[in-house]
């Protein structure tokens, strides 16, 4: 019989702390409060890439997760889960003559979330089937997370969802889609910054009264279940590239960096990119990090693209951790430009001038980054990931296109529901007391 081996997942903080996919995916972070990282990196088969173009979707994505996976879950299984994960259609389109748009919003919550988030809630609903404790998810979420987290994980048996969300700081209709479903999702406004929420939920994963009294895990994407399958859509990516004889520069819009962390994997495991592009607002921490060497957090700083407003991005660790922590291998493969509001809006207007394509607030960033990239580098051509339908941010597209959006009805369907949402003040000792009250 053909043995089995199962994919270990080390901790950032300690590489002797170890867990399979199963455990990594329930606890969502190691004991030790550090991220779950593979052991190995898988390396796919070259004649697997030179495939890439005849290959369906469902086979990409099967085979770039089942390494990560492994026996923790059966084939069938998984198949069926990654069948569901990607029903949708992720096409590339062409915006200018070396540009094209990947667009990654064309699921329930138009977003680029709705992989990770379908993909985590299918596997944790697997792992839960039957169990008698009910797992509590607990979110943090600058904006798009914590829609698709609310999609992904509604009704799930087992399962209940508590979402924190900075008051004031993410878009009409983000915050419909994560406070208006009710049932096993809770919706908690934080008076503060995304930061002030992520702070929150780390406090819960440590704090040991709490955990022992209540099964908590994350769904942010420091959970390998939701940051693994972010994968397959660089490959579809590179299954619709026109240009085969040179590989793409992909500029990813960037604030946690789970997203580009991702593609980065899927580098490593072979597919050809010449460059990524952290394209990143004014919350600049990493950019300053590779110029200077030297990594400071700093106070988020709210902007239009408000998804991106992170200035401690969690996933940072684990782009490290693929570069054995050195900042020259880093910066081989990776570079970073930082845009302000005024040029987001700028490049917003000038493109939907100009070609007719609508970019939302955080792909205008990227865009704008590969742009800057591209004038540097003119024999090359690239890819930006557009991560939100523009829709999702009207409030700031329409004064600026002076247009109105039509709506989809998924978001029609919002606008007449009542948001049922508790406000909290940025406080530990308050949210510590929901939370016990909750068990």
């Amino acid at each position: 019989m053909k043995q089995t081996t199962i994919m270990q997942y080390y901790s950032t903080n300690n590489p002797q702390e170890k867990a399979g996919f199963r455990t990594a995916t329930i606890k969502g972070q190691a004991p030790d409060k550090g991220l779950y990282f593979p052991l190995r990196i898988p390396q796919l088969p070259s004649s697997f890439i030179k495939e890439l173009h005849q290959l369906p979707k469902e086979e990409i994505a099967f085979e770039v997760i089942k390494p990560y996976v492994d026996a923790d879950i059966p084939q069938n299984v998984l198949n069926n889960i990654v069948t569901e994960t990607i029903a949708f259609d992720f096409p590339l389109v062409p915006v200018n003559e070396n540009s094209y748009a990947l667009e990654l919003f064309h699921g329930p919550t138009l977003a680029f979330k709705d992989v990770g988030a379908r993909f985590m809630s299918r596997c944790l609903g697997y792992f839960m089937h039957g169990q008698a404790k009910k797992v509590t998810v607990l979110v943090a979420t600058s904006g798009d997370t914590g829609g698709a987290v609310a999609n992904g994980f509604y009704n799930v048996e087992g399962v209940d969802v508590i979402i924190l969300y900075p008051a004031g700081k993410v878009s009409n209709i983000q915050e419909l889609q994560l406070t208006t479903l009710g049932n096993n999702i809770t919706a908690i406004a934080i008076d503060g910054s995304f930061d002030d929420c992520q702070q929150l939920v780390k406090q819960a994963f440590a704090d040991n009264e709490l955990n022992s009294r209540m099964f908590l895990t994350s769904a942010n994407s420091i959970n390998v279940a939701r940051w693994l399958p972010q994968q397959f859509y660089y490959f579809f990516a590179l299954q619709q590239w026109p240009h085969s004889a040179q590989p793409p520069v992909i500029s990813v819009p960037s604030g946690n960096f789970g997203n580009i962390c991702a593609g980065l994997l899927a580098y490593c495991s072979g597919l050809p990119v010449k460059q990524f592009i952290a394209a990143c607002n004014v919350n600049d921490v990493v950019s300053d990090y590779l110029q200077t060497g030297i990594y400071t957090p700093k106070a988020a700083v709210p902007t239009i693209s408000n998804a991106m407003d992170v200035g401690n991005p969690s996933n940072w660790v684990r782009v490290l951790e693929l570069f054995d922590h050195q900042l020259g291998s880093l910066k081989e493969v990776m570079r970073s430009y930082c845009i302000s509001d005024v040029a987001t809006r700028e490049i917003i207007s000038n493109v939907y001038a100009q070609s007719g394509y609508l970019l939302d607030p955080h792909g205008a960033v990227g865009y704008l980054a590969l742009q800057h990239y591209l004038e540097d580098h003119p024999d090359q051509s690239g890819i930006f990931l557009a991560t939100a339908h523009p829709v999702k941010f009207f409030d700031v597209v329409e004064p600026i296109i002076k247009e109105k959006l039509e709506l989809p009805s998924a978001v029609q369907q919002l606008l007449n529901k009542q948001k049922e949402v508790i406000r909290m003040k940025k406080d530990w000792e308050r949210f510590r007391e929901y939370l016990m009250d909750r068990r």
